[in-house]
C-alpha cells in the first residue's frame, strides 16, 4: 500500500505543480504582456480530473477518506469487521461499474475532440476509468490481505523510531 500511496501522490504532486506553474504563466501573458495563452484553460481541466482521480487511489491506499463512525463504536469487534466487509464489498462493486461506464464513455466519446489542443475526450474518461479501478484494487487488496497492511504498517513504525 505504501508503494502505491507514493506513487500516486508522486504523480499528483508532479501535476499540482505543473498546474501552478502553468496557471502563473496564464496570468502572466494574459495580464502582463497582453497575450493569453489558450490552451492553458484545456490543460487544467484534463490535469485537474487526472488529479482527484489519481488521489482517490492515494487517499484510500493511505486510508485517508471521509469514514463517518456513526455505529462503529456501538458494535462489537466481529459485527465492527462484518460491517467493514459489506461496505467495502458494496463500495468495490460500485467502483467496478464507475470504472466500466467510464470506459464504455470513452468508448462513445473518442471521436470527439477538445477545442484548443484536439485532445480526444477519451483521455477524460480514461482518469475515471483509472481513478476508480485503481481505489477498487486497493480496496479489494484490503479486504483479501487485512494481515499484510497490519505488518508492513509496523514495520515502517520500526523504521521510523
Amino acid at each position: 500500500m505504501r508503494l502505491i500511496f507514493l506513487a500516486a501522490s508522486a504523480f499528483g504532486a508532479l501535476s499540482v505543480a505543473i498546474l501552478v506553474v502553468m496557471t502563473a504563466a496564464a496570468v502572466v501573458a494574459r495580464y502582463i504582456l497582453g497575450m493569453p495563452i489558450a490552451w492553458t484553460e484545456e490543460v487544467s481541466g484534463l490535469l485537474m480530473i487526472w488529479i482527484v482521480m489519481v488521489g482517490a487511489i492515494a487517499c484510500e491506499a493511505n486510508r485517508q477518506h471521509l469514514t463517518i463512525d456513526l455505529i462503529e463504536g456501538v458494535l462489537s469487534p466481529r459485527l465492527n469487521r462484518a460491517l467493514s466487509a459489506v461496505v467495502g464489498l458494496a463500495s468495490i462493486g460500485l467502483l467496478i461499474f464507475m470504472s466500466w461506464q467510464a470506459w464504455a464513455l470513452g468508448q462513445t466519446t473518442a471521436f470527439k475532440k477538445t477545442q484548443i489542443l484536439g485532445v480526444s475526450w477519451f483521455w477524460l474518461d480514461l482518469a475515471v476509468v483509472v481513478g476508480a479501478a485503481g481505489t477498487a484494487v486497493v480496496m479489494a487488496w484490503r479486504l483479501i490481505r487485512p494481515d499484510a497492511e497490519a505488518r508492513s504498517d509496523a514495520a515502517a513504525d520500526r523504521l521510523e523510531h
